[in-house]
């Protein structure tokens, strides 16, 4: 398989409110919701760099178009990595998460790998990590 990954998918039980909370609160573009004419085709997608997207989704319309039951979501089945620049960058994003009704479930601390890294999870319970690694800085 070659790696050709252009959406990540995330689960959501509120469109409205997750639409609200990545756009508004964290500033992420996106054109808003699309597909409402369809029973279960309403999908909001983000521009997160070149080449890659957010999709958000209800939980429901996942599970009818994959064609299995709706589990119990669990937070720690994956998290999403935020690389920044620096540690500054680190604090400024949790922060704008914090304001934008994330709880925070790890402060910003230094780590054992020699990083800078904090946890949050959106209002659907994801969990994202920020992190600065001075030995993967992101391209600016």
């Amino acid at each position: 398989m070659k790696p050709r990954i252009t959406v990540i998918t995330l689960c959501v039980d509120d469109l409205e409110r997750a639409v609200f909370f990545y756009r508004d609160g964290l500033g992420l573009p996106t054109q808003g919701i699309i597909g409402k004419e369809f029973e279960y085709g309403a999908v909001a997608f983000f521009d997160l760099q070149p080449g890659l997207k957010l999709a958000i989704w209800p939980r429901k319309s996942l599970a009818h178009d994959a064609g299995i039951s709706i589990g119990m979501p669990s937070p720690t089945e994956l998290s999403i990595g935020h690389n920044v620049s620096s540690m500054a960058e680190v604090d400024a994003v949790m922060a704008q998460a914090k304001s934008a009704g994330a709880v925070i479930v790890k402060p910003a601390q230094n780590t054992f790998w020699g990083g800078y890294a904090g946890y949050f999870q959106d209002p659907d319970h994801h969990l994202w990590e920020v992190v600065w690694n001075p030995r993967l800085l992101p391209e600016e």
